[in-house]
């Protein structure tokens, strides 16, 4: 494949990703706002009244310098007694937490240096040259203290402090909520929904926590699809007729009866947190960052030759691999570890057409009738740079990683457990435009625009 012919990919209408409410946490998926003062402001002269959100739900608000840093603000938030963080745990290679930067078009997790309110400053320009082309709206920034990207799941494990654990809970609900940790099968969803009941609603009781209570709040508990247009009209998409026997909302009620009224108390949930943690950590797309992009839809007869619309998805990168999602569905359509991945991002060859987007492309072997082959994937976002770089960093860290593990003989077992959860998730090819190489890198095969290259 030429250079140019890869360069560029002309979309057939505008996309923007929905985000359900992003990046205001609601009551129907997070405690309600609470406002703190923070006691201690910067150390220089304040100037500026700022908020840092944080996941469980409380605001805080400090006047600091208008060049204070990341890591300045982050001691600010640990100062804070009543929130109870205190210093990260010493013995971590990485901080637990980290302060984010995030807009519906853009996420960025700060470095310890950069400056907040003068990247906010900027934050027009970055949207402007990252984000979504076809939404023109201005978007003013919301400052997060949020888990740490390069927090690895086996320094997670060791985490203790109660408030800590209540934090990264809250983020982790979340990103289940939210369609970002896709789960295979109805029971595991209906399994975190009554772990998350337990933990926000205390012990069961008959008379209160009734299945009409769960079908009223279920957007609380259970992911947005399940509260789909679609289901709602009662159609049977392997989730579970709404109202029926297999509902999500059932299956989640009868668990919650089964949760041991001591497991726990209602003042302190922490052994049902951390059991809830332990669910997600095995995860494939636990801890990541994830980044706006499309793909092309296969699509075959007739149709191929009516424009269509490219498909939303998520890209999520974390320290074990790279993952592509359509969130609007909880669906984690491919996931690919570093040791199968090669991958490249191309630039379009015209940058002055705003039809022209950047590309990452994902290849990856599999068998296809019994030969071994590879496909490439496109994958189509003003964010392509960002993802290469944090692909390439977390792909030498896993290289050294597994070269030391060559020299010693031994890994750690709670990684090659979190490896061996993600492989129960199947890779939905039929969902993507693919090309077909042979071990010779001759094309043997390609869909959709690929086959115009």
């Amino acid at each position: 494949m030429d250079q140019q012919d890869k360069d560029c990919h002309t979309r057939r209408g505008q996309h923007h990703h929905h985000f359900h409410n992003h990046y205001l946490p609601d009551s129907g998926t997070s405690p309600p706002a609470r406002a703190l003062q923070a006691q201690q402001s910067s150390t220089r002269n304040p100037g500026v009244r700022i908020a840092v959100y944080l996941m469980s739900g409380v605001i805080l608000t400090m006047e600091v310098d208008c060049s204070i840093t990341s890591q300045e603000i982050i001691s600010i938030i640990q100062s804070e007694k009543e929130l109870g963080l205190g210093r990260n745990t010493p013995s971590l290679g990485q901080p637990v937490f980290a302060l984010w930067l995030c807009s519906q078009q853009l996420e960025v997790q700060l470095g310890p240096t950069h400056k907040p309110l003068e990247l906010g400053s900027r934050w027009q320009r970055l949207v402007a040259k990252y984000g979504s082309e076809g939404v023109r709206e201005e978007e003013q920034p919301v400052l997060y203290f949020r888990r740490n990207v390069f927090l690895s799941r086996s320094d997670e494990e060791q985490v203790k402090e109660a408030k800590t654990l209540e934090l990264l809970y809250a983020e982790a609900r979340y990103n289940v909520l939210e369609g970002r940790y896709p789960c295979e099968g109805q029971a595991r969803y209906a399994s975190l929904g009554a772990l998350q009941a337990r933990i926000e609603l205390g012990p069961y009781n008959p008379q209160t926590h009734t299945l009409a209570y769960f079908r009223r709040h279920r957007g609380r508990f259970l992911p947005h699809h399940f509260t789909s247009p679609t289901l709602l009209l009662g159609l049977d998409l392997g989730l579970g007729l709404v109202g029926g026997k297999g509902a999500p909302e059932v299956r989640m009620l009868e668990q919650y009866k089964r949760i041991p009224p001591h497991t726990g108390t209602n003042a302190n949930p922490r052994k049902l947190i951390r059991k809830y943690l332990e669910f997600c950590w095995g995860l494939p797309c636990y801890g990541a960052t994830f980044f706006q992009g499309q793909i092309e839809r296969p699509v075959r007869g007739l149709a191929s030759w009516i424009t269509h619309r490219d498909q939303p998805v998520l890209v999520a990168i974390n320290a074990l691999g790279v993952y592509v999602i359509d969130d609007t569905q909880c669906s984690l359509l491919l996931g690919l570890k570093y040791s199968e991945l090669s991958w490249e991002m191309a630039k379009p060859s015209d940058e002055g057409n705003p039809d022209c987007l950047p590309c990452l492309f994902l290849q990856f072997p599999v068998r296809e009738n019994g030969a071994h082959v590879f496909k490439i994937l496109q994958v189509f976002s003003r964010q392509a740079i960002m993802m290469d770089t944090l692909i390439s960093g977390f792909a030498e860290e896993n290289r050294r990683n597994n070269t030391r593990c060559d020299a010693t003989g031994a890994c750690r077992s709670s990684d090659i457990t979190i490896t061996a959860n993600a492989n129960c998730f199947t890779n939905k090819l039929s969902k993507f435009t693919l090309a077909t190489f042979d071990d010779e890198g001759r094309c043997i095969g390609q869909m959709g625009s690929w086959s115009f290259q």
